[in-house]
């Protein structure tokens, strides 16, 4: 049988740096730790988890609870936790928290039970005070995503989500638009409220009076997208942008534009949010914002390993969004005036 000796000694390092690499631990170069992947290849070297988990009492694991396994966005960032994962020794266990703060505790208490070294929670609904509580009971280190903790900043990985969708519209309203129609996000969630108050400090900046005819309230579905922009459409409602806080939402909006016989973005300019791959491939492409989600996990995964390490941490700063600019915005009328 290959034994870690083996590996070391064709690799040309020490048994002690093996080790660091199979466990993420410790500082080893990337030179060294291709080195000592590739002997463990040539080698067929299989390393038996299940018995250094029981002898150091540590699973060589990190659980992920996400609200669900759908769109291209969770996608994004459970191939880049996985990569993570793996740079730092551990298997990814992935669950879906099936969007409720119920299921959600579920799941973090059910890879608490399997012992995961570390446990990455990204959450939508779970309330502030809910969330610090499962933390304390948690008997390893817990990291948030998507919330902003004021009494755990150290254990929070959050991104702007108020500034970005306000220099979306700031950025409309620099192009001469004042009548801007607005698709939330789902309203009931800590996202929807922000991206919300985000379009409306825009607005009060600039002091365009709050009209709430324009504004609906969605529920990041394309289908959602394409009903509400429509009823605004048959309502009358006079706008020359929509900002839709989600890209697929856009994408539905921009059928129902099309269909009422308006034109992107000479009649309406239109707007999203999350740079869906999607976006680009509208016909124009969609102007939307950039959330660096990948960064996130990969900084909540690291923030992990270094509490699991009993390393100092410091807290993280918030991530912010880039505008991403495509097509779909036009000039308003506003430069007419």
């Amino acid at each position: 049988m290959v034994t870690m000796l083996d590996v070391s000694l064709r690799a040309g390092v020490s048994k002690a740096t093996v080790s660091r690499v199979l466990n993420g631990t410790g500082q080893v170069k990337e030179s060294t730790r291709n080195q000592v992947f590739k002997a463990m290849e040539e080698l067929d070297y299989r390393p038996n988890f299940l018995a250094r988990s029981l002898a150091n009492r540590t699973s060589n694991s990190i659980g992920l609870v996400v609200s669900s396994f759908d769109g291209f966005y969770f996608g994004r960032l459970l191939q880049q936790a996985s990569r993570q994962a793996e740079l730092h020794g551990k298997q990814l266990i992935v669950t879906d928290g099936h969007d409720t703060p119920e299921r959600e505790e579920l799941a973090v208490q059910m890879l608490a039970d399997r012992r995961c070294d570390a446990i990455i929670l990204y959450t939508r609904f779970m309330s502030e005070k809910a969330i610090l509580a499962l933390i304390d009971a948690t008997p390893m280190p817990l990291i948030i995503i998507n919330r902003e903790l004021f009494q755990a900043h150290d254990k929070c990985v959050f991104f702007e989500q108020q500034d970005a969708a306000f220099q979306a519209v700031d950025y409309l309203i620099t192009q001469h638009h004042r009548d801007i129609a607005c698709i939330t996000a789902p309203i009931h969630t800590p996202t929807g409220k922000a991206r919300l108050m985000g379009y409306r400090k825009a607005l009060e900046k600039h002091g365009i009076r709050w009209d709430p005819a324009k504004v609906k309230y969605g529920d990041s579905t394309m289908t959602r997208g394409y009903e509400l922009c429509q009823q605004m459409l048959q309502e009358g409602v006079k706008f020359s942008a929509l900002f839709a806080c989600n890209d697929d939402m856009a994408l539905g909006a921009s059928k129902a534009i099309w269909q009422a016989g308006l034109r992107i973005p000479q009649d309406i300019s239109l707007f999203g949010f999350d740079d869906a791959p999607s976006a680009r491939w509208l016909e124009p492409g969609l102007s939307t914002v950039y959330l660096p989600i990948d960064n996130m996990i990969t900084t909540a995964i690291d923030q992990a390993i270094k509490l699991v390490n009993n390393e100092q941490i410091a807290a993280i700063p918030p991530f912010t969004g880039t505008l991403v600019l495509r097509e779909s915005v036009a000039v308003g009328p506003g430069s007419k005036a």
